[in-house]
């Protein structure tokens, strides 16, 4: 049995959404199971966790089409989240802009913490895909593979949790990534996916 109201946590956070991203904004019927798996791994409600089979130690990979909602779920996700699922929400595109300006030391900024704050954060890393390789000094880099392939250290080593939203399916992040990367993911993700024909709500 579990604590939580899940119809009245959804209203209040869609209350929330509407201040956030305008009055038009709501949660669409067919998104509710994604909404209520979200719900249970952020509130670590383990009973309904179990009866869901999601792994509440791993992080969470929410995939599907441009526009149906990741990022704006994810982004309310942080208020419902209890204290040890606290995260940062971090475009990677801006993390490759970041990259050009400061080089490699991004790649450990966003996993072992930065030489000012050593802290190890839980990062949703938004929109993976939209990055591109980038040169620092005439050395290329997929910025984000590295910081991937670092965060599963952390993972493994301090169970810290990683979390992404992405349009990409399992082979193009195989293709961009690497099977390295694909294969890490799959250890350290529960996969949340919508329907890939689901609509753009924008």
């Amino acid at each position: 049995m579990t604590q939580y109201n899940y119809p009245e946590i959804i209203q209040w956070l869609e209350q929330k959404g509407k201040q956030q991203f305008g009055e038009n904004f709501k949660f669409w019927e067919e998104d509710k199971p994604i909404i209520n798996t979200l719900l249970i791994y952020f509130l670590n409600d383990t009973a309904m966790a179990k009866t869901n089979k999601i792994d509440l130690t791993k992080g969470i990979l929410v995939s599907g089409p441009v526009g149906c909602g990741k990022t704006a779920l994810m982004s309310l996700m942080r208020l419902v989240a209890i204290q040890e699922r606290k995260y940062f929400l971090k475009p990677s595109r801006e993390i490759s802009f970041e990259f050009i300006k400061d080089g490699y030391e991004v790649i450990q900024r966003y996993s072992s913490g930065n030489r000012l704050n050593t802290a190890t954060k839980n990062y949703c890393f938004d929109d993976l895909g939209t990055e591109t390789n980038l040169k620092y000094f005439g050395n290329e880099c997929n910025v984000m593979a590295e910081i991937l392939l670092s965060r599963y250290d952390l993972f493994i080593n301090k169970k810290i949790i990683t979390h992404i939203t992405t349009n990409l399916s399992a082979s193009e992040i195989e293709q961009a990534y690497g099977n390295r990367v694909r294969s890490r993911l799959r250890q350290m993700l529960n996969l949340i996916a919508f329907n890939h024909e689901a609509k753009d709500k924008r």
